[in-house]
């Protein structure tokens, strides 16, 4: 009797295609009825098992959250450190949000029931350092404040308030936002 090697790196595709179906059927059913769909209902439009759907994620809530996080905007792109002005690159993240936001805002007000905002306070963190190191930020202002404003700024519930329905573009959402940083930044440093 010969026995089959087994190896997991033939395999890998075809687990990231199930995995994009499972988070596909995931943000389609959320987006109709809520993060209270259950495991069944997202295995069965994704044509997969219930077990299959916790062997790639654990449970709902880890599902859910691998959702959340492909999801809204991220700080890929230009590496925080290497962005050579703070300024820009809050206008970069603010814009990005916004834009990120506009996919699919139904998804996302169905999410926000389930666990809040996307936050990213190690980023913002992050850039609200470096706007401070460059004395970018007004005085009195704190960085634990500058972080909270650009958490703020780049969260899903005010670019929803703004572009609701259509009602602004994502890009007069992304200037309205950035007027708003007169807030927290010194006016000479434009955004």
């Amino acid at each position: 009797m010969s026995v089959r090697e087994y190896r997991l790196g033939r395999r890998a595709p075809e687990i990231e295609r199930t995995r994009a179906r499972i988070l596909a059927a995931a943000r389609r059913l959320v987006a109709e009825l809520g993060p209270e769909t259950g495991v069944g209902k997202v295995a069965e439009l994704a044509g997969v098992s219930r077990i299959t759907v916790y062997n790639q994620f654990g449970s709902k809530a880890r599902l859910l959250e691998a959702l959340s996080a492909e999801l809204g905007p991220s700080s890929r792109g230009v590496p925080a450190e290497t962005a050579a002005d703070p300024a820009v690159e809050l206008r970069r993240r603010i814009e990005q949000a916004c834009r990120a936001w506009a996919e699919d805002p139904v998804l996302y007000r169905r999410l926000l029931g389930h666990r809040g905002d996307a936050e990213q306070p190690e980023s913002d963190h992050g850039l609200a350092e470096r706007l401070a190191r460059q004395d970018r930020l007004r005085p009195g202002c704190s960085i634990r404040e500058a972080e909270d404003v650009i958490g703020i700024l780049t969260s899903f519930p005010v670019f929803d308030r703004l572009h609701k329905g259509g009602r602004r573009s994502p890009s007069t959402a992304a200037e309205i936002l950035l007027r708003m940083t007169s807030g927290f930044m010194k006016p000479s440093g434009s955004v």
